[in-house]
């Protein structure tokens, strides 16, 4: 009985670290290209999924907060060039990235 006891203390604790958290990040871009890279540097350890919309410029992450922490997928985000609405890019990372994707000069205008 008190073996039962554990065991469903156990299940119930794993269960309840394995929940995942919403987190909606305003994260500066300009295209399809700039989507891809944004998706690709978000999807670090712990995280299940991201998806980032074009028109919104709002990036839903769902992420295990056990495994990671909100701060570092913005980290990783500013990282690969794109601003978030809590950190900024560094010069060299947004200076790496393809013309069209440079947001702080301008919007890409695909003919």
């Amino acid at each position: 009985k008190t073996l039962f006891i554990i065991i469903i203390i156990l299940v119930g604790s794993n269960i309840k670290a394995q929940q995942l958290v919403e987190a909606r990040i305003k994260v500066k871009g300009n295209c399809e290209e700039c989507k891809a890279r944004i998706e690709r540097a978000a999807d670090i350890s712990g995280v299940k999924s991201v998806s980032w919309d074009i028109n919104t410029k709002v990036a839903v992450v769902y992420y295990n907060p056990v495994k990671t922490q909100l701060q570092k997928i913005c980290v990783a985000i500013t990282q690969a060039g794109h601003d978030t609405d809590s950190l900024r890019a560094n010069a060299r990372a947004y200076k790496r990235l393809p013309d069209c994707c440079h947001y702080r000069e301008k919007s890409c205008e695909k003919p």
